[in-house]
């Protein structure tokens, strides 16, 4: 009898543990619009999906591959990097609005300051406004990336969210 009780207990504990869901809290930055958010809270049972840095896709195929002017400015790289991350984060059942990290590389050198202005265009057009589920996010000046045309790489760390 002990032995049944214990058993059903443990089935109705891992069924009880299979139906939670990932719970997804936002913490804005107070008094700000600025569109990041201050802390992301993910509490419950998620996933978390590591996505690797994505660089930009080559916009002029007719320049050298090894040219900003082949990925073209920061804010094109930009838009084309998150369209990037976009695809994948599909491919994978989810949504921009399911990133809560982002690692931002941009390149900050003599021949290509970092323009953070020309990022913030590129960003906006994917976060802020109609997609309010704004991620925590670094932004990194470097000296240089794998490739000497790339001006930008960006990494996201994306959960299921139930909300």
């Amino acid at each position: 009898m002990k032995f049944r009780l214990a058993v059903s207990l443990g089935l109705a504990l891992l069924a009880a543990m299979g139906n939670a869901q990932a719970e997804v809290v936002r913490h804005p930055i107070p008094n700000s619009t600025f569109p990041i958010a201050q802390a992301v809270q993910v509490s419950g049972n998620t996933t978390t999906y590591y996505i690797s840095g994505q660089v930009p896709p080559l916009v002029d195929k007719n320049t050298a591959p090894n040219t900003t002017q082949a990925y073209g400015d920061v804010k094109t790289q930009t838009v084309g990097v998150l369209n990037k991350t976009k695809a994948i984060l599909e491919g994978l059942g989810l949504t921009m609005a399911n990133v809560i990290k982002m690692q931002v590389f941009l390149v900050h050198d003599s021949r290509a300051p970092m323009d953070f202005k020309a990022f913030m265009e590129g960003y906006t057009q994917f976060y802020g406004g109609d997609q309010p589920k704004l991620p925590v996010r670094s932004v990194f000046g470097v000296a240089a990336l794998a490739n000497p045309g790339y001006l930008v790489e960006i990494e996201v760390i994306a959960v299921k969210d139930a909300k």
